[in-house]
């Protein structure tokens, strides 16, 4: 009976931890910090000033969407002839490098087999001459001000990286996925702000990250998480990920629930993938501030803390019903009550029926049940890259 209260309480720990615990004690570091070092105020670059970038968007089969990205690049607040484009178009069968032609300035590179957006980033880097690389994906826009903000964040030579906001959005309020994996990002947001500030953000999303090109290096194809594992190199070498909300990106949400389980899966998979590859930033010792940011921000809830959230109910039912104490039963009722929160979520949503509160719970397991279906996904998608392109609402 021991063993079982030390491994449930160990469990618990790792779930509150994980979901809850390390975004308190960052924000109780970050605050500390705060007091002890006064932010320096950034110099602002004049327009003369402002160095030569590349906007690299790799895509597959994106006809409906040039024109849209094209006039969102042209709205952007930089030198246009300090802004040059690059389309690297991986596999299309569509009519994307026709419509692409519209735009003499643009330099494309196109691939006529589909290996993937790593292959197709591996293969147009080389190609770019300047020395900030902006990627950006064909179907997410960008505020104006975007390039100027990551610009401002490399003057900091300790910069390999910058991460910028991915906001997304809802067409109507019948578009529950957009709004649970929207709820998800602005959580997700608040941590990545608070890493940085405290070191480091741990990654980048690839609808807006920006690198040194002298920092990069290729990536196997068979990456599943490429943007992910792309701003975690930067920081194996010793250099730190910024992250600002000032450059943003916006996309719909994925059409329904069903899509969205796809791209999770997926995430989940890579996540995986990503912790045995950059296993050595785990070593506290060579990484001690970034060792523990990885894993409490990403190792643990790509891995072990979804085993826990769902070994915590067998493992609270025994000790209930072996009458361990009262603590145990407040906690069983408890995780009856979130678990039934969650199912009544399931049923609002599978009968139109939109209940924002029991959506949350619904959302949360959600999430982790797709890692366990990312573990599948990881072994009968070995040595492929390529995604299935999910719909967006």
């Amino acid at each position: 009976m021991n063993t079982i209260k030390t491994t449930f309480w160990i469990f618990l720990f790792l779930t509150f931890y994980t979901y809850i615990g390390y975004g308190i004690i960052l924000y109780v570091i970050i605050r500390i910090k705060r007091i002890i070092i006064q932010k320096q105020k950034q110099i602002l670059q004049s327009e003369t000033d402002l160095p030569e970038v590349t906007m690299l968007i790799c895509a597959y089969n994106e006809q409906n969407i040039v024109k849209m990205k094209m006039e969102n690049i042209g709205a952007l607040d930089y030198p246009k002839d300090k802004l040059h484009i690059m389309w690297a178009t991986d596999g299309s069968t569509d009519s994307t490098n026709e419509y692409l032609k519209a735009y003499p300035s643009i330099q494309i590179t196109f691939h006529p087999e589909r290996r993937g957006k790593t292959a197709a980033m591996n293969r147009a880097i080389p190609k770019i001459q300047t020395g900030i690389i902006i990627m950006t994906d064909a179907n997410t826009m960008i505020n104006p001000g975007a390039i100027k903000e990551i610009v401002r964040l490399f003057n900091d030579p300790s910069v390999g990286c910058v991460a910028g906001e991915k906001r997304v959005m809802a067409r109507n309020n019948e578009h529950t996925a957009a709004k649970g994996e929207g709820l998800y990002w602005k959580y997700e947001s608040t941590l990545k702000r608070w890493d940085y500030e405290l070191y480091s953000a741990m990654g980048a999303a690839g609808e807006l990250c920006a690198i040194r090109k002298e920092l990069f290096d290729p990536i196997p194809e068979d990456t599943l998480l490429d943007d992910f594992i792309l701003s975690m190199g930067m920081t194996v070498k010793g250099y730190r990920i910024a992250y600002t909300p000032y450059a943003y990106a916006f996309e719909y949400g994925s059409a329904n629930i069903e899509e969205e389980s796809k791209r999770k899966r997926r995430i989940a998979a890579g996540g995986l993938q990503s912790i045995w590859r950059l296993k050595n930033l785990m070593n506290p010792i060579k990484y001690p501030i970034v060792a523990f940011q990885f894993i409490s921000h990403r190792v643990l809830r790509w891995s072990i803390t979804p085993i826990a959230l769902f070994t915590l109910i067998p493992l609270n039912t025994i000790l209930v019903f072996s009458k361990a104490g009262t603590i145990y039963t407040i906690i069983w009722v408890l995780q009856i009550m979130f678990y039934a929160a969650a199912f009544g979520g399931y049923l609002s949503d599978t009968q139109g029926r939109r209940n924002r509160i029991l959506y949350v719970p619904y959302y949360f397991m959600f999430m982790n049940i797709n890692v366990f279906h990312g573990i599948r996904y990881l072994f009968t998608h070995k040595n492929t890259g390529v995604w299935e392109k999910v719909r967006r609402g």
